[in-house]
């Protein structure tokens, strides 16, 4: 594989940069060190699948900072994310096709439309496949804990979402979280590679809700 242009090392550090600054203290399972794993995730597999490493890297490192959860809502966060790599001088059709994906990739109740590109899938996986397994079972209840949400109601049930509104609306009990998101999302993954990993994460994911109902019944 060829070595990646100066100009391009030197714009995914400032966003490396950028991004650590933003999130190193975000406390809902969305910071610094989320960005780094899906960008290593993000790594890997591109290379798997032939994709553009310096497309895939910049929008695994960036996709956060336009999220609604922390930018308060999508339109402002993109639209900062799009001035900053403006300001940094990115090729106008890298603008855009970082932007198409971070504009997408969110699951948002599985409302949103397919990526349309290598690149969006490749970043998608690496970003899903952070959401379940051990380190998303942590994530989902950080996430929880920082809304002030419920362990788990069993008055409360899961519901599927009619739309991204209604998903982000949302303030169910955190295990509803499983069965309305992270359970969804082995047969979600694009890349071989990503399925592999999800089939093994996904099957810690059921054991840990057998061994949760269990204790929470006190039958162990």
């Amino acid at each position: 594989m060829s070595e990646m242009p100066e100009e391009q090392a030197h714009v995914l550090a400032a966003a490396e940069e950028h991004a650590r600054a933003e999130l190193r203290h975000e406390g809902s399972g969305h910071d610094w060190r989320h960005i780094e794993r899906v960008r290593n995730l993000a790594r890997i597999i591109a290379r798997e699948e032939g994709a553009d490493l310096y497309i895939c890297e910049m929008a695994a490192l960036l996709h956060d900072l336009a999220d609604a959860k922390i930018a308060g809502d999508e339109a402002t966060g993109q639209r900062r994310v799009r001035d900053w790599l403006v300001a940094q001088e990115v090729e106008p059709s890298g603008v855009e096709r970082v932007m198409e994906i971070i504009a997408t990739m969110s699951f948002a109740g599985g409302n949103r439309p397919p990526m349309t590109t290598l690149e969006g899938r490749v970043v998608q996986d690496a970003d899903r496949l952070d959401a379940i397994g051990a380190v998303g079972i942590a994530r989902t209840f950080a996430y929880g804990g920082s809304r002030g949400r419920l362990l788990y109601d069993p008055d409360i049930p899961p519901q599927a979402h009619a739309s991204a509104e209604a998903y982000h609306a949302s303030d169910a009990p955190t295990i509803n979280h499983f069965y309305e998101k992270l359970l969804l999302l082995k047969e979600r993954m694009h890349t071989p590679y990503a399925r592999r990993l999800a089939e093994a994460r996904h099957a810690y994911m059921e054991a840990f809700l057998a061994e949760f109902y269990a204790e929470w019944a006190g039958e162990r």
